[in-house]
């Protein structure tokens, strides 16, 4: 027994978290998002198994997805770089924005009940798929992004709601950046700069908002250190991030290959099977 499982049950966890940290790396890239989205459903079956409180599951699987995601945010950030597609200009408007409201959602996120991040997961997410499946170049915002008082507005939103959902942000800044007329490629691409915005705060914030948490829970292991900081399971980072790393440049180069309705269809078709996920289990 380690960690209070058989080892037979152990390492078929391990291979299962490899395998998603591979397909996190290569949503990551593609999509422009850190990958949240898929870390989040499987740690929380992972916690579940480990038996981790519902009471305190859901904050632990959100922060260890926002530590998972900086690095692999950071690797696909470079990759969408390299290939000039970024918008170094909104990064720079929407970094304190961002980097504020992610703060604010981790306090947020020492008080607020299981059942708000899954709300927030399901209608953020679902709204997304929505607009990207069935939207026309009709519904649009305006045709240029506005000034520096909405963006930053926009850049508080994206920090809260990515905060509380525990992604890198990438869905958020695609569909405000698509509204306004910019091209899918150059939107993803600039929303993995946004997930660096969003995953080192949202981490250090989850291991605040958390610290202390652990003595509430004396036998549950997976919550005591070193295994898990606050709101942050180490091991559970520590078996996504090599797989996704890897795997997230790959990603990002197979976005550039897609056109851009198939990017959005793909990409409205994944968001739409995360908000059933959550949905189901409300």
């Amino acid at each position: 027994m380690i960690f209070g499982m058989p080892h037979g049950d152990l390492l078929l966890l391990i291979l299962a978290l490899l395998a998603a940290g591979a397909l996190t790396g290569v949503l990551a890239g593609l999509f422009g998002v850190g990958g949240g989205t898929v870390i989040v459903p499987i740690l929380y079956e992972l916690f579940r198994i480990l038996e981790v409180p519902e009471a305190v599951r859901m904050q632990l699987c959100i922060g260890t997805s926002l530590a998972v995601i900086i690095p692999t945010s950071f690797r696909s950030f470079l990759t969408h770089k390299r290939k000039g597609a970024v918008d170094l200009s909104v990064l720079r408007i929407w970094a304190v924005p961002i980097v504020a409201g992610v703060l604010g959602g981790s306090v947020i996120a020492r008080y607020a009940s299981p059942e708000i991040f899954k709300v927030v997961f399901v209608v953020v997410a679902g709204f997304s798929a929505v607009r990207l499946l069935f939207g026309r170049d009709s519904w649009r915002l305006g045709d240029d992004l506005p000034g520096s008082l909405p963006m930053r507005i926009y850049g508080v939103v994206i920090g809260v709601l990515s905060s509380l959902m525990g992604i890198g942000g990438g869905q958020l800044s695609t569909m405000v950046l698509t509204f306004y007329r910019r091209p899918i490629h150059q939107a993803v691409a600039t929303s993995a700069g946004v997930g660096m915005l969003v995953s080192v705060p949202g981490a250090l914030g989850y291991m605040y908002a958390g610290w202390g948490r652990a003595a509430d829970y004396p036998d549950v292991m997976a919550l005591q250190f070193p295994l898990s900081i606050g709101f942050v399971s180490l091991i559970g980072a520590a078996l996504f991030i090599p797989t996704s790393v890897m795997c997230a440049s790959f990603g990002a180069t197979l976005a550039h290959a897609l056109s851009r309705r198939k990017l959005e269809i793909a990409f409205g078709l994944f968001l739409l099977a995360v908000s059933v996920r959550f949905l189901l289990t409300l």
